[in-house]
């Protein structure tokens, strides 16, 4: 069944970025855990399906307050042709330019860190996210495809690609081409394995973020699920006016 075939190169997916990535996710959390714990932010960014592991981060069950999440709903699609539609997404990912003004709305200081997913790292959008998050000081966490980056030249006028300006980069294990089936009758290859990398790679950096902020006693404002036992209403409000209040201090000490 093609659909077990799918599910078992997923499975041999996850288990490689365990066994290869580990360290890297790790060195990512440090940096990560330490901008929490001295006021800082996470910022993450992504474009296009690349989005996906964005806003699962935070607000998600099972995340907490610290994890800025940056949405554009230019640099994402809710239709598929005409206004919103991919067409005009993918043409403005890859414009020079724009990513600097979307940041400007942004508080980003050297206290922060910026995560960024990009399958492939050459568009101009997660691209031009990292430098100019590199221009404020920030630290910068690319999760990417390394098999991508060895094949593939800079598109972008600085001449660089995403691993190229990132501090940690954690490989998403995944093929150039993403798709990870090869069907008999079908030219192109089927079924990404991307987005399931990288939002395991994004769960797996709030464990071990958490896991570290806890063991250093710093308190975790914590999004749960209504169906947890003993969880009322009133918990997940309480995490919504603790993050109105990081937003509030990342803009105060940011201005």
């Amino acid at each position: 069944m093609t659909a077990d075939r799918y599910l078992a190169q997923a499975g041999e997916l996850l288990q490689r970025i365990r066994d290869e990535q580990g360290e890297n996710i790790c060195r990512a959390a440090a940096l990560m855990s330490d901008a929490i714990a001295r006021g800082g932010a996470v910022y993450v960014f992504g474009s296009g399906h690349s989005v996906i592991p964005a806003m699962d981060i935070f607000p998600r069950y099972g995340s907490f307050v610290g994890f800025r999440p940056l949405l554009d709903p230019r640099l994402m699609w809710f239709n598929v042709l005409g206004p919103g539609g991919v067409r005009e997404l993918l043409w403005l990912e890859r414009t020079e330019g724009y990513a600097r003004v979307f940041l400007s709305s942004y508080p980003l200081t050297a206290r922060d860190v910026m995560l960024v997913f990009s399958h492939g790292g050459l568009n101009a959008a997660p691209l031009e996210v990292a430098l100019e998050a590199k221009s404020r000081g920030l630290p910068v966490v690319a999760v990417t495809s390394l098999s991508n980056a060895r094949i593939a030249k800079p598109t972008h006028s600085s001449g660089k690609r995403l691993v190229d300006v990132a501090d940690v980069v954690i490989d998403n294990c995944c093929p150039p081409e993403d798709a990870l089936i090869a069907v008999d009758g079908v030219a192109e290859p089927l079924a990404a394995g991307s987005t399931v990398a990288a939002v395991a790679i994004g769960m797996a950096l709030v464990a071990e973020v958490g896991s570290r902020l806890a063991a250093c006693g710093y308190h975790l404002d914590v999004f749960v699920s209504p169906n947890v036992s003993g969880v009322g209403p009133e918990h997940n409000l309480a995490v919504f006016a603790a993050y109105e209040r990081f937003l509030r201090r990342l803009a105060a000490e940011g201005s």
